[in-house]
């Protein structure tokens, strides 16, 4: 599986690797959790020139988006004339800090389809286009990805092959992971300060977990020298929100006993 990255070298860094979701499960899960991305189609009227629309997706099982358009809207005038095309899809909910959040940019080539199964796939995402879908106007669409660049936050970015997205799967936390997130910093402060300093040796009064995978999770520590960012690993893989409670549970209970 290759993943053509561009920051932070392997030989550059003397830390130990903690293990990660790569590259292509991340976006895969990225496009997951969205609903709504940037469509740019190029310009019939202004050639050349990219042209930006507001656009929700559908997905099939190898994660190529679908879109619900009009013949009437500029962006599918744009389409007909030329088929490439990108989708920008960001993190669900990063308003707060948007350039240290994940970002995909899909790039492919769109055209109309008629299969049942995107029909069905866009539906249960979008069900109130159930309204519309059948208007004369309106067609299905959809991208054959070419190529992808994911953007994890700052210094964490690269391309993605096709190929590999597509074989990739969500992660399992995926939907659930909002829920864990807000659980943990409303309700276990004190267990993460603990697994910080225990599991990750940063000391800090302050943390808030910033993001969960079945592989571990991201912490942003408050310090005496400022804020600090941390991964951990979880001591095996969660397969579910269930798994994911009970592995927290005893690597806190591991590092209490550890302080006595």
């Amino acid at each position: 599986m290759s993943q053509r990255e561009h920051a932070r070298p392997a030989s550059e860094s003397t830390e130990p690797e903690i293990p990660e979701p790569t590259y292509a499960e991340r976006a895969r899960t990225l496009v997951h959790m969205g609903r709504v991305g940037a469509l740019s189609t190029l310009s019939r009227r202004h050639p050349d020139w990219p042209f930006g629309s507001v656009m929700p997706y559908g997905l099939d099982e190898r994660g190529n988006p679908s879109f619900l358009i009009s013949t009437m809207a500029m962006h599918t005038q744009n389409l007909l004339a030329d088929p490439r095309a990108s989708l920008l899809v960001t993190e669900p909910g990063a308003a707060e800090d948007p350039l240290g959040a994940g970002r995909v940019t899909l790039m492919g080539r769109v055209a109309k389809t008629t299969g049942a199964e995107v029909r069905e796939g866009y539906l249960v995402r979008h069900p109130n286009s159930s309204y519309w879908v059948d208007f004369k106007d309106f067609a299905f669409f959809q991208m054959e990805i070419v190529d992808l660049y994911f953007v994890g936050g700052f210094g964490v970015m690269g391309w993605v092959e096709a190929e590999d997205y597509a074989k990739a799967s969500p992660d399992p936390l995926a939907d659930a992971a909002r829920g864990i997130l807000d659980h943990m910093n409303e309700d276990h402060v004190d267990a993460m300060l603990l697994l910080a300093r225990g599991l990750g040796g940063v000391e800090g009064t302050d943390a808030k977990m910033t993001a969960v995978d079945r592989l571990g999770f991201h912490l942003r520590v408050e310090t005496r020298d400022g804020m600090r960012g941390l991964r951990i690993p979880f001591s095996r893989e969660a397969r579910s929100p269930e798994e994911t409670r009970e592995i927290l549970v005893d690597m806190v209970r591991r590092q209490r006993q550890h302080q006595y």
